[in-house]
């Protein structure tokens, strides 16, 4: 061993093995497949099964869907709470100063929040859902636990 350790214990670099790279390696022979059994299709690979995704604006009171754009004074089908106020707004956060991220643009604050405003800062919060149900069928009127359910009874047929 060497002097130059602080500690007299063997380790990895004691060992006689030469290091570095071992030379150039032989080349394998190619492997034999099983006959019939095919490891990638001849098209490429398959794209998973994503969900699909779309961009819907809802209330803050109740959550229903909302169509984009709505007029300033437009209410809420469901609840009749004002659309265009400060919690349906993409810049109102209860953490920041004066409840929006918009603050130092804003002369003053803007109370209280639910009601119709006229801040001309205002646009609507949307966010990305994934699609979880199928959309349903425009032909005969069914609906879609007939549906599944005729889809449920098929795999017995």
């Amino acid at each position: 061993m060497s002097d130059d350790r602080k500690y007299r214990q063997r380790g990895y670099q004691d060992e006689g093995k030469p290091r570095g790279p071992k030379g150039p390696s032989k080349p394998r022979p190619p492997q034999e497949r099983a006959p019939g059994r095919v490891l990638q299709d001849a098209a490429g690979p398959k794209t998973p099964n994503l969900m699909a995704a779309r961009e819907v604006c809802r209330c803050a009171r109740c959550g229903n869907l909302l169509s984009l754009p709505f007029a300033d004074e437009a209410r809420c089908e469901r609840c009749g709470v004002d659309l265009h106020s400060c919690v349906q707004c993409v810049s109102f956060d209860t953490s920041a100063r004066w409840e929006c991220t918009q603050s130092p643009a804003l002369p003053a604050r803007v109370a209280p929040k639910d009601v119709r405003n006229t801040c001309s800062l205002f646009a609507p919060r949307t966010t990305v859902e994934r699609q979880t149900g199928t959309p349903a069928s425009s032909g005969g009127g069914s609906s879609g636990t007939s549906s599944a359910r005729r889809a449920f009874e098929d795999l017995f047929k």
